[in-house]
């Protein structure tokens, strides 16, 4: 199978969404022997960061895992994406089975199967503690998360109830996956 991750939220070191994506690769490289990953990284302002554990298996010839990095703007990527829900994820990386989104960001697909990671409602619960631009990204996103992910994965129980309560989402669609230790 060939899966696809956006890891553009490494970009933010220091944030709890960048470690939270480094340690998924980093695990994903060490235990998973069969699938191929292709990852997405866009950030204009933003270099890819280059000290993060998993870069380093990427040397090796024939590696599973491939980045591909581009440098459009998160703002961009909200309008194709989140507003006219254009250019499918497919476009950028390539034919995959499944792709792992975001939180800023949920791209169309032409064919792969959607799963997103949800970490908190706090653009719901808490929207003055936030830039009403970052409310309304995430707004934005959540519309289509709803309507094409197979999969919502929520890190805890508390973000799952929300979700149902809050988002009205189907039980169905959402799973609690505890985030691991370092």
């Amino acid at each position: 199978m060939k899966i696809g991750i956006d890891i553009s939220q490494i970009a933010y070191q220091g944030t709890g969404v960048a470690e939270y994506t480094e340690k998924l690769v980093e695990n994903l490289q060490r235990i998973d022997k069969e699938n191929e990953y292709v990852l997405f990284f866009s950030s204009l302002k933003r270099k890819f960061p280059t000290n993060f554990k998993f870069l380093n298996k990427f040397q090796i010839p024939n590696s599973r895992f491939q980045i591909k990095t581009f440098k459009f703007p998160l703002s961009l990527l909200d309008f194709i994406w989140n507003r006219l829900h254009v250019c499918p994820i497919e476009w950028f990386i390539g034919r995959i089975d499944v792709f792992l989104s975001s939180d800023w960001v949920q791209p169309p697909s032409k064919r792969a199967k959607m799963i997103t990671v949800v970490h908190d409602l706090t653009p719901w619960k808490y929207p003055e503690t936030l830039h009403p631009k970052i409310v309304n990204v995430h707004k934005r996103r959540m519309k289509w998360v709803k309507k094409e992910c197979k999969l919502i994965i929520c890190d805890s129980e508390c973000t799952k109830k929300d979700m149902q309560e809050i988002l009205k989402f189907e039980d169905k669609k959402l799973e609690v996956i505890y985030p691991g230790a370092k």
